[in-house]
Formats: C-alpha cells, sequence, structure tokens
C-alpha cells in the first residue's frame, strides 16, 4: 500500500497504487435544493449509453429520495455499517467565518478508516460488498417517502416537521477509484487528459470486483457481454467542449460541470474551484469512505443537519450558511448562475455589474447571465391595438 494525501479527509491515507493525479480532473456539481427528481437526467442518459440487452437494470444517472430511497438498495447503509463508525476533528489553526457555527471555516480531520484502510485488515485491496440480484429489482424504491409522519390535523406553521430530498448519482470518477484498487485485470484506468474512469472491456473478465469495491454501485455488470461497463463521463462530448448529457438536460439547472484544479492550485475564476474549495458551499458524498469522489453536492437547506453531515461532511452548517448569502454576493451569485444557462463547458466565470460571464477554455464567451431576471410590464390599454390587457398569471 502507497501513502498518498486526500484533500477531502485532511490527512494522508493507504491506498493501492501510487498518488498519480490527472493533467485536470473533471468534476461536478449538483445542487440538492433545485432538484424536481423530474428523471429527465436518468433518461437522457439511459437513452444515449444503455438501451441495448443486458442493460435493463444498469442506470448510469439516477436520482433516488432520501431518505429511504436507494439504487441498488442499501447501496450506502450496508457499507457504512460494514465501516464502523469514524469521527471528524477540526485544526486549531483556522479561524471561524459564521458567527452562528462554533465550527465553520475549519479545516476538519476525518479520524476513521476509509475503505482502503479498512480492507487491508480483512486481506482486500477495498472493503465493500457485492449486492444481490434483487438489489436492482427498483430504481424508484422509496421515491416520495418522507422521513416522520403528518398527524390529523396538523397545518403548515413555517417549519416542516417532515422531510425528503432528491440525491441524483452519477459516477464520481474518483481521485482514488475502489473499482480500479480492486481489479486484478487490471482493466479499469483513469485518463490522464481529464481524470474521467473506464473499463477496458477487452481485458475485463466479468470478476465483478469492481462492483464489490464501489462504494458507490456506480459499475455494473452486464450479464449478455458478460463484462462490467459504468458511466464514461460522456468524454466524446467533453473532448468537443460540450458538458455531458445529464447536465445539459437538467430541467432544474442543478447541474454544473467543470474541471476542479489540484489541491493548492485553486483558480477563483474557476467555478468549481470557487465553489468547492473556495467558498466550500458544494460538499463531496461520503467523503469518509476515502476515495475523494469528484461529484459535490450543496446540501439541502431544509434537512436535519445530523442527517446531511452524515452523507457531506462536518462542513455542512458552513456551506448553508454561505448558501443563503448568495443574494447579496455578486460574486457568488454569477458562479451559481453557470448552472445549466449553456451546453459549453465553462472554465472560467466573472461577474460584470448586473450580468454573469462564463468563459470556454480559449476565453470565447459561453454565457451572459444577466443577474435579476428582466421583467416586462405591459400598458393596461394596447393603443396601437385598442385592446385591454388582462393579465391572469
Amino acid at each position: 500500500m502507497s501513502t498518498v494525501k486526500n484533500w477531502q479527509l485532511g490527512r494522508d491515507m493507504e491506498y493501492p497504487y501510487d498518488e498519480a493525479r490527472p493533467q485536470r480532473q473533471i468534476a461536478y456539481i449538483f445542487d440538492t435544493n433545485k432538484c424536481i427528481e423530474c428523471q429527465t437526467c436518468t433518461i437522457a442518459c439511459k437513452t444515449t449509453w444503455t438501451s441495448g440487452k443486458g442493460q435493463e437494470h444498469i442506470f448510469y444517472n439516477n436520482v433516488e429520495t432520501k431518505p429511504y430511497g436507494f439504487y441498488p438498495h442499501g447501496w450506502d447503509v450496508n457499507l457504512l455499517d460494514k465501516l464502523g463508525p469514524g469521527e471528524w476533528t477540526s485544526s486549531p489553526d483556522q479561524v471561524v467565518n459564521a458567527a452562528n457555527d462554533p465550527n465553520a471555516g475549519k479545516n476538519y480531520v476525518y479520524k476513521g478508516k476509509t475503505i482502503f484502510e479498512a480492507g487491508k485488515e480483512v486481506g482486500e485491496r477495498a472493503l465493500g460488498y457485492a449486492p444481490e440480484e434483487e438489489d436492482y429489482a427498483s430504481p424508484n424504491l422509496g421515491e416520495d417517502v418522507c422521513a416522520g409522519s403528518v398527524e390529523q390535523g396538523a397545518f403548515f406553521q413555517n417549519i416542516h416537521n417532515v422531510w425528503m430530498y432528491y440525491l441524483a448519482r452519477i459516477c464520481n470518477h474518483c481521485t482514488y477509484p475502489g473499482c480500479l484498487s480492486a481489479c486484478p485485470r487490471k482493466a479499469i484506468y483513469k485518463r490522464p487528459e481529464d481524470g474521467i474512469v473506464l473499463i477496458d472491456q477487452s481485458r475485463c473478465r466479468g470478476y465483478r470486483e469492481c462492483v464489490k469495491a464501489c462504494p458507490y454501485k456506480k459499475v455494473f455488470y452486464n450479464s449478455v457481454t458478460r463484462v462490467s461497463e459504468k458511466c464514461i463521463g460522456c468524454y466524446p462530448l467533453i473532448e468537443k467542449g460540450e458538458q455531458p448529457q445529464c447536465v445539459k438536460t437538467c430541467i432544474g439547472k442543478i447541474r454544473l460541470q467543470g474541471f476542479i484544479s489540484k489541491p493548492g492550485e485553486e483558480r477563483a475564476d474557476n467555478p468549481i474551484d470557487y465553489l468547492v474549495r473556495i467558498k466550500k458551499i458544494a460538499l463531496p458524498l461520503y467523503a469518509q469512505y476515502g476515495t475523494e469522489p469528484n461529484v459535490y453536492y450543496i446540501p439541502p437547506v431544509h434537512v436535519p443537519i445530523d442527517f446531511t453531515q452524515q452523507m457531506f461532511g462536518p462542513g455542512v452548517q458552513a456551506a448553508m450558511n454561505t448558501y443563503r448569502s448568495a443574494p447579496t454576493d455578486k460574486t457568488l451569485l454569477s458562479a451559481l448562475l453557470m448552472f445549466g444557462n449553456t451546453p459549453r463547458i465553462v472554465h472560467s466565470f466573472k461577474n460584470e455589474g448586473d450580468f454573469a460571464i462564463g468563459y470556454e477554455a480559449d476565453g470565447k464567451e459561453a454565457v451572459r447571465v444577466p443577474l435579476d431576471e428582466p421583467f416586462f410590464k405591459r400598458d393596461f390599454f394596447d393603443k396601437t391595438r385598442k385592446v385591454f390587457r388582462l393579465n391572469v398569471t
């Protein structure tokens, strides 16, 4: 086992291979507060990549309802149970930046074991489990099921006593992939040019060690071709400077795809760097697994923090505080307006007056979005057509 740096854990950890970060790393940000679970992303991905024989159960992209939705069934709670409890501690050399959160603004260090460190103790490259066939039977399990119940006669009093939220999931194209570490055929690799994790199906023999080792269960076995397959990050689009299908088709504009810089090389004009590393409002999903996932989530503001901290780590409260400040922070608002407003990959952005502007890699303007939605008021009486107008919407 090699020792590698995991910035999400705030410490070094053990991994079967040496650290080898790509030239640039593909990354995504999903805003859970805006997702309506319309499943447009799921259908766009399904019809593009997994509509063939043996792929009926394969969803590179799925959207599940938390707390009771899973695909495959129990994918996260099963591994969390095997991994056991772990705790985060904050380092003392950071300044608090949110008055109502004593831990906000601090760096955190994970003191528990990662899947690689726990796997080493039981003779495995990565601690994992193999889902049963029936675990893939219900992609919409727990859909729209709330936590808690509404008593007879209860009414809304500005605070929701029951809650749920939608969690969109794809392959995280991890910096330290569990699937890659476990493959005995070395059929899985990260592309050095963009960090996308792919399977060389000519080398794969269908041992399914990757399915077992992926903590997010985003590697699937095709019983017809008898090899494993997974999300390819829509790399044909990436190579043309376009965002993936699931990002471009998102109705709620919850998604942004770009590239995250290496730790310590963050750029304030890179929207991914800005939201993940500088403002820290987008957090990794189950960072405690140790894979350094590259899909980041803006946590839901209406969900009990005990639940969201388990999923997104100890920085949730600070992230929510910062997210709520967007209406008064033009730079932050400009970064958030890069979501869903262009099919092109935004490599840099800026705020210019009342507009948010995004740029492609060559500096060409990709999108210009007003900070305030334009409002047009029509005269009640149209003198040209000599008719009265009545707005009913």
